[in-house]
């Protein structure tokens, strides 16, 4: 029974009014896309049908995150046969994509902070037909049904948040050059005011056009053309994307990255998803020594969690890219074998200080990629009465993407997660731009099966290249140490810096941080927030999480929404 296998926290918890029996469930970051997917939901729709409207209200509602405009990963949880599928709606480079994209006049790569806002850092948008992919495999109610949620709240208006509100204000000295982001989102002048209710027209029409015709009102005709404008017209860094960039795009349905860990089978996104492998990497290493034994208070757990990370990024640094164009070494990096190996280099008795990369099966020399910064992504979960479960993540990659508006929505920035320096002392590293390449991500969908073959746990987050530990410490948090969804997500957010390890600064993060000295470590505590979003089987029900530090809720198809 899949009881025995829960952890202790989930099973004291069967009788709390959040618990979904045969219900669907959905836990977003903003809940008014919580509220959309639990409607349709109700409507009679599955997983899949929900999550096509929660992407195209948070498009409207979180635009500082994600949207159309940008790209996604969806890992889905098929009920009736147990099979896991994922979609690869990951933005591409036009063909106007040179390895030398972002270099400067004297061949060094240009500031990124300088190449981030304009047409050079956009991509072509891949949500929209990832979006198309799911319905048509598995979707119930009709396309235009799914839009119409979104359509109400751009028309009708919807209120300011106090998350958007906020990058409203520090955005300002971004946007003197981008009037229609301020034609939007300004009022009399300045940043609409947490409470504000804005209405938006433009998106309200596209989508009224994609429910009617399909995709290809996206990809083709008016749509397409304002996306061509808006990059090649840019007032900042105009560059050339085409409709045949546009027209020629395609999502793909690709296998699935898992692996065990103890009685547990994970699974994820491959490339160009760095999140399983990395993910997973950790957890391969973590899986020799007995982390439920030492617990969450126990300075030992962080330090291996801390090598462990380390050891693992070093891995996606090297081999991690677009899998259409280069070699990487899935399942290489995920060998047992050469896990425990890479776990021989973790001392229990202090940190290595230096962390290089190994050499799994099957893997060829590259230079490494150096880590770039990434803040504008969301992820949301949903589970349906059937048990069929969709955890995506969805991105403009950094906040408001490249600034750039088309028809109401923003475009992503997502160019710049490739790598600005194409070559590293000589060599070509496996994240350079190319024409048609999709940039590494750090997104890390998660799906995760009980001993019995069932969904036990649903999981991801925003939050750059930290998402994988973010992930990670849930997994660990639920897996190893009996936490509920929630209680993983509120222990302290772990990651790296080149000045050593950094956790979060809360009165956790500092405990941990000073019970850590004696193994030689310099931890700072850092503001290091998150956006995870998760559900949990409890029983034979549904339970939402959403990550304690954001506005982000779930919802019960018949329950109110729980924050």
């Amino acid at each position: 029974m899949l009881k025995r296998f829960l952890p202790l926290a989930a099973l004291l918890t069967l009788t709390l009014p959040s618990l979904a029996l045969a219900q669907g469930v959905t836990s977003s970051a903003d809940s008014r896309a919580t509220e959309a997917g639990r409607e349709i939901l109700h409507q009679g729709g599955n997983a899949a049908d929900a999550a096509v409207a929660m992407v195209a209200v948070l498009t409207l509602v979180e635009p500082q995150s994600s949207g159309i405009g940008g790209g996604g990963f969806m890992v889905y949880h098929k009920a009736d046969d147990g099979s896991i599928s994922t979609i690869d709606g990951r933005e591409t480079a036009p063909a106007a994509g040179k390895p030398e994209r972002f270099l400067g006049a004297d061949g060094k790569p240009r500031p990124y902070m300088e190449v981030i806002p304009g047409g050079l850092s956009v991509g072509v948008p891949g949500n929209m037909r990832l979006m198309e992919m799911a319905h048509k495999k598995w979707g119930k109610l009709e396309w235009k049904a799914l839009f119409q949620p979104a359509i109400k709240l751009a028309e009708e208006g919807f209120e300011v948040s106090p998350a958007l509100s906020n990058w409203l204000n520090q955005f300002q000295p971004m946007w003197k050059g981008f009037p229609a982001a301020r034609a939007i989102y300004y009022i009399d002048g300045k940043p609409a005011p947490v409470g504000t209710r804005l209405k938006n027209p433009a998106y309200a029409a596209v989508l009224r056009d994609i429910a009617a015709r399909g995709p290809e009102a996206f990809y083709s005709g008016a749509n397409a053309r304002a996306i061509s404008d808006a990059v090649t017209k840019a007032p900042r860094n105009a560059t050339p994307m085409t409709l045949k960039d546009l027209a020629g795009y395609q999502a793909k349905e690709r296998p699935a990255v898992c692996t065990t860990y103890r009685i547990y089978k994970v699974c994820g996104m491959g490339p160009p998803s760095s999140g399983a492998t990395t993910v997973f990497g950790i957890l391969g290493m973590l899986e020799g020594w007995d982390m439920k034994t030492m617990g969450k208070d126990n300075p030992m757990s962080w330090h291996l969690l801390s090598e462990a990370m380390q050891l693992s990024y070093a891995d996606r640094a090297a081999y991690l890219g677009d899998g259409d164009f280069v070699d990487v070494p899935v399942k290489g990096l995920l060998d047992k074998a050469y896990l425990a190996e890479r776990r021989q280099l973790i001392s229990p008795y202090g940190a290595a200080g230096r962390y290089e990369p190994g050499t799994p099966p099957g893997a060829k020399p590259r230079a490494a990629s150096p880590p770039v910064p990434e803040q504008g992504t969301t992820h949301f979960v949903v589970a349906d009465q059937a048990g069929n479960v969709v955890s995506m993540t969805s991105t403009v990659e950094s906040i408001f993407g490249s600034q750039l508006i088309a028809n109401g929505y923003f475009l992503n920035n997502e160019l710049t997660d490739f790598d600005l320096a194409p070559t590293k002392d000589g060599v070509p590293t496996a994240n350079r731009v190319q024409a048609g390449k999709r940039p590494l991500s750090s997104m890390s969908p998660t799906i995760v099966y009980g001993p019995d073959g069932k969904v036990v746990l649903a999981v991801g987050s925003a939050g750059g290249k930290r998402i994988i530990m973010h992930v990670t410490k849930v997994l660990v948090g639920v897996l190893d140490w009996g936490l509920s969804a929630k209680e993983a997500m509120e222990l302290p957010n772990l990651y790296f810096s080149q000045a050593g390890v950094i956790i979060e600064d809360n009165d956790a993060g500092k405990a941990i941080a000073a019970k850590m000295k004696p193994f030689g470590y310099s931890i700072t505590p850092t503001d290091l927030g998150s956006k995870l979003n998760a559900i949990e089987r409890v029983g034979e029900g549904w339970r939402g999480a959403a990550d304690p530090r954001g506005p982000g809720t779930s919802a019960v198809d018949g329950a109110p929404p729980q924050g």
